[in-house]
């Protein structure tokens, strides 16, 4: 076996992954149950090896596995055996485990700021028109230099524009107060889907992800993805911020013999599903000019017709396990499928995706000078590690050892907008109550000094004028609780405009 590439498996002839072609990035696809996951654990494993790191989320958890060595299975070495695997070794992967909320990993966290507005508007689901009030709060945010870390600064923020809509207006354009609600209703949404955890601080270093043992092993990071999967927005949104991230973050790096990074998206329809036009341009961006950072992105789902055609044609490295062909929609997904391949006359592509057993795959890889191999019916060897989850266990075992645990531990809150703004609604109340306190002062006179109250006339001879009576209703009022908070609210008003 060639140890300096990634062994695939066997056809007519050994299939490799090529380590200086892994970053042109990748598709693995194919129905429910027919091996993905065994085969994004073994080319996981093997760039490992080679002392490439690699993130994946883990949406079954079964990739847990990869941190546990694997053991004796028949299956498995009879599958070794006729591809001529030899020897068959066992063996786990350097794993670190991530969580975004923070049960089974080392929590992730990303600052408001750092997510932004583009993407916050599509996890938030808003419209045009609100969209463009949350920009007019990061810009006014930047402009008064305030932080916004987390949601608790973002809410504040946005309170802050609408009780100042009138001077914001002429500076910024109109705010409307309707939008300031629906994106105060939307965060109280995403918060009660448990993101709230995902913003604040010590954010997360996308270095982390990129590490090497000691020994020259990558680093396999692997996210908790089970219960993010009930949030597929937060899990779409967070995947795309984090492929962003590496392409703002890292230099260019041009052809390099091995990736520095490489990122496998799993359920990746769940990106594509209803999103808007700029955000698929955005992914296609990223996708085409990321691979010059030295990352290669492995879109890991059903169907290809997932996805879009702009993104698929990025996608050089590709494995097609098994797919069904019973309904007009499906039949075109396996024409679609074959038609992707560099043909090779001895298969029948689009007969053979639908006859493959499990296990196996048409793999077409890239060649010297970035030319795509025929493709070829493979048997995918089977993993070193442990085929299946790691127990809870286990998985606190890893945890606990791990170098990154102190260093993400603990949250931090430092001073940011809500804390700035609540310090300055606190000074703007303590103001007003200085100005109420100062207009309830009253001169005393001595009694001795006081004049002679004049003698009252009976009631049947009062005549106050209507005017007379409504003067001193007035000046009543402004003595009684009723009127200090009139006049309470009038100095409230003049201490904001201030």
């Amino acid at each position: 076996m060639d140890q300096t590439k990634v062994f695939i498996g066997k056809g007519e002839i050994p299939v490799y992954l090529e380590p200086k072609y892994a970053n042109r990035h990748g598709l693995i696809a194919g129905a429910t149950g027919t091996g993905k996951t065994v085969t994004l654990q073994v080319i996981a494993q093997g760039l490992s090896d080679l002392g490439v790191p690699s993130f994946m989320a883990d949406v079954k958890g079964d990739l847990s596995g990869i941190s546990q060595t694997g053991a004796t299975n028949p299956k498995f070495e009879e599958r070794a055996k006729t591809i001529g695997l030899e020897p068959y070794t066992f063996g786990s992967a350097p794993t670190e485990f991530w969580d975004l909320f923070g049960e089974q990993g080392h929590p992730i966290r990303t600052t408001v700021s750092e997510m932004g507005p583009l993407l916050l508007s599509r996890l938030l689901d808003l419209n045009e028109t609100q969209e463009g009030v949350l920009n007019l709060a990061f810009k006014l945010a930047d402009d008064q230099g305030l932080l916004l870390l987390d949601l608790k600064d973002l809410r504040s923020m946005l309170v802050h524009v609408a009780d100042n809509a009138s001077e914001i207006k002429k500076s910024y354009g109109n705010v409307s107060t309707a939008s300031v609600g629906a994106i105060q209703r939307a965060l109280l949404v995403l918060e009660q889907q448990g993101a709230e955890a995902f913003f604040g601080e010590p954010a997360l270093d996308i270095k982390d992800f990129m590490r090497v043992t000691p020994d020259g092993r990558g680093v396999v990071s692997v996210l908790a993805a089970d219960k993010l999967m009930a949030s597929p927005r937060l899990y779409s949104t967070f995947l795309l911020w984090m492929l962003s991230e590496l392409f703002e973050e890292l230099p260019e790096a041009g052809d390099l013999d091995k990736p520095k990074l490489v990122f496998f998206f799993d359920e990746a329809h769940l990106l594509f599903s209803e999103a808007p036009k700029a955000l698929v341009d955005k992914v296609e961006q990223v996708v085409k000019l990321i691979r010059s950072k030295g990352v290669g992105v492995y879109f890991v789902t059903q169907n290809p017709m997932d996805i879009p055609e702009s993104v698929l044609a990025q996608l050089g490295n590709r494995m097609q396990h098994a797919l069904r062909a019973y309904t007009p929609s499906e039949q075109k997904a396996v024409k679609t499928a074959a038609e992707s391949f560099r043909a090779n006359p001895k298969l029948d592509t689009a007969q053979v995706i639908t006859e493959m057993g499990v296990g196996e795959a048409l793999v077409s890889v890239l060649q010297e000078k970035g030319v795509p191999s025929m493709v070829e019916r493979t048997l995918v060897r089977p993993p070193s590690s442990r085929l299946g989850p790691a127990s809870p266990e286990e998985r606190k075992a890893v945890i606990g050892f791990s170098a990154l645990a102190p260093k993400y531990a603990n949250l931090v809150d430092r001073e940011s907008a809500h804390e700035v703004l609540s310090a300055r609604a606190a000074q703007a109340d303590a103001a007003e109550a200085q100005e109420e306190r100062a207009g309830d002062k009253r001169v005393k006179v001595p009694p001795e000094e006081r004049a002679p109250k004049a003698p009252r006339k009976p009631a049947a001879r009062r005549s106050d004028s209507m005017l007379e009576a409504t003067a001193k209703s007035v000046l009543r009022a402004a003595g009684s609780q009723a009127g200090r908070q009139l006049v309470r609210g009038i100095l409230g008003s003049l201490l904001k405009g201030r």
